[in-house]
Parts: C-alpha cells; sequence; structure tokens
C-alpha cells in the first residue's frame, strides 16, 4: 500500500486505469460506478459512452430494420484504435451520438483522465477490446427490472412513447441473447438486480432492490475488508427490512461467489465499510451517504464495487505504487 494519499498517488501516476462496464441499454450500468466517481472526483475520473461509436442514426437502424445491440451496427474497430490510444494518456477526437434526437453531433476532442469508464452494449465483445480493459463489470438485471429501468429512462429522459419502448424492447430481444449477454463470462464481477422480496413496488417508489453481486476469489487484496454486521445493533436499531446471504453458485461455466443483499441498512452500521476504505485508501472522508439515516442494497452494492476497482487498481503492476 502506497503511503501517500491513494488519489493523490493515482493523479501523479501515468497509468491509464480503465473500466469496462457492459449490459443492455436501460441496465443501469452507470448506477455501479457512480461510487467510484464520488470518490475521486471528476478530474480523475471520466466516462465514454459506446453509443458514441454507433454507425448508423436511429433513423437509419429503423430502415435498415437493424438494432444497436447489432456489432454490424457499431464501429468497434474504431473503438479499440480509441480504447488503445487512450490508455496511452493520447487525447482523440471521439465521436458523439445525440440520444435525444438520434443523430450525430460534431465529434469532440477527449482527453483521458486517470480513471476511465467505458459504458456500452459491446465493452468486452473483442478481444483487443477486453485485453485494454483494467476491470470489467457485467449489469444484468432481471427482465421485469430491466424493463422497467428501460420504459422510465427512455421516456422521461429520450423522448421516446411509451409504445416505441416496448417494440424496442421486443425488437431486441434475440439480439441481446446473441451479442451482449454472452459478454458475461468476460466479466471480473456481475451485478444482478431483482425486485425487493419486501415488496415489488420499493423499486420504483424508494430505489429498493434486491442486489446480487456475483465475484470471483480477488487475486490479491490490500487486506481483509471487516464487513461485520452487530446484531444487537441490527436488533436494537434496525427498524426496516434488511437481509443478507452468500453462497456459491455456477454461472457461465465459473464457479462465483454471490453475495446478497435486500432491503436497506442502517447507515451507522454501513460506515464501517465505508472507514475500512478510508484507512486503505487514506481518502477523508469517503461521505457517500452523509446526512442518511438508512441506505439501500444497491448503495451497499456500490460501495463495495468501488472497493474492487481500487483494489484492482492498487495492484497494476506500475513502478509508482510499488
Amino acid at each position: 500500500m502506497p503511503g501517500l494519499n491513494f488519489k493523490d498517488t493515482i493523479a501523479r501516476s501515468p497509468y491509464i486505469f480503465s473500466i469496462g462496464v457492459a449490459g443492455d441499454s436501460g441496465s443501469g450500468k452507470t448506477t455501479f460506478t457512480n461510487a467510484i466517481r464520488h470518490i475521486f472526483g471528476e478530474n480523475l475520473v471520466s466516462t465514454i459512452t459506446l453509443d458514441d461509436y454507433h454507425i448508423y442514426d436511429r433513423e437509419q437502424r429503423k430502415q435498415l430494420r437493424i438494432t444497436p445491440l447489432s456489432p454490424e451496427a457499431n464501429n468497434l474497430e474504431q473503438l479499440e484504435k480509441d480504447l488503445s490510444t487512450l490508455k496511452q494518456a493520447i487525447p482523440i477526437r471521439k465521436p458523439v451520438y445525440n440520444h435525444v434526437n438520434g443523430s450525430f453531433a460534431e465529434p469532440v476532442s477527449f482527453t483521458p483522465t486517470k480513471i476511465l469508464i467505458f459504458e456500452g452494449l459491446h465493452t468486452f465483445f473483442t478481444e483487443k477490446l477486453r485485453n485494454c480493459l483494467d476491470f470489467k463489470l457485467f449489469v444484468d438485471p432481471d427482465v421485469d427490472v430491466k424493463r422497467q429501468w428501460k420504459i422510465k429512462r427512455d421516456i422521461e429522459v429520450r423522448g421516446y412513447r411509451h409504445s416505441e419502448v416496448l417494440d424496442e424492447l421486443a425488437e431486441r430481444e434475440v439480439d441481446y441473447q446473441e451479442f451482449i449477454a454472452p459478454q458475461r463470462k468476460y466479466a471480473d464481477a456481475i451485478i444482478r438486480a431483482s425486485f425487493s422480496k419486501y415488496g415489488r413496488d420499493l423499486g420504483l417508489h424508494k430505489n429498493i432492490y434486491q442486489i446480487a453481486l456475483y465475484q470471483s476469489k480477488l487475486d490479491h487484496a490490500v487486506s481483509n475488508i471487516d464487513f461485520s454486521i452487530d446484531l444487537l445493533s441490527l436488533l436494537s436499531l434496525g427498524e426496516r427490512n434488511f437481509s443478507l446471504e452468500f453462497k456459491i453458485e455456477a454461472v457461465d461455466t465459473r464457479e462465483l461467489g454471490v453475495l446478497t443483499f435486500d432491503g436497506e441498512l442502517k447507515y451507522d452500521m454501513i460506515r464501517k465499510l465505508e472507514q475500512n476504505v478510508e484507512r486503505q485508501t487514506r481518502i477523508h472522508p469517503i461521505d457517500m451517504f452523509t446526512h442518511r439515516s438508512y441506505v439501500t442494497a444497491t448503495e451497499i452494492a456500490q460501495l463495495i464495487l468501488a472497493w474492487h476497482m481500487i483494489n484492482r487498481r492498487i495492484y497494476i503492476n506500475n513502478p509508482n505504487l510499488e
């Protein structure tokens, strides 16, 4: 562990740490990298959405009867070149796709930050892309949850009509199963979201879901993260439903550990996990949930994922971190 504040160490290092996030459109990819943005800030963290690498605009896709999930609808060769260039800390001219009107804008200059997040449909699709990524996360919500999220986002943010979203969901499913879902086997971690067992409506109204974090055993760990739960505090302070489960499950020919959260946990009990991340990175304070009484399963998963990404960055073979 470096003696410097880890945030300062990253800022001084020439290394560009790349995080790849794959999954279907509307699957919540951005949600699960928000903790990294919060901890390290906009000066060190930037994001590229792979939708910018679409070849066809929305109207052209309709005419060609092709979905953006098809690799043929995306300039993956240019994406490979750009990712390789950015990993060398060299700026690029990045294409821009406008989701509001479904058309392309003029390319813009993009300079890589020290932590670079790539989010999209085909993030792990080619070997060249996978080899350029330091941490790979696949977001895989249940079908009904993904449907709810996509309808809400596409109507409220992207200006679609309800019927258009439903038509697109049906049209895309075959391509999702053929081109997107198989990328899951390359992920270092997988997130699955289901409706809470404490009530389906809790997701829409309070953002409470059952969240399962799948991961293989870490190759390296700075030190053990103490995720202990004080049962006495839970019994005396807990006023809302919460559950925690761990099991081993076979996923895409791999056996992965699965940590599943549901409901809400009192913030005082999750603060210890924040403090462990603070202690091991020397970044103070990591106050993601300040002034909150309870945190949701989604937020707990965000914090744990952030730690896994930080842990991977610490062990990158870089002289500045030795």
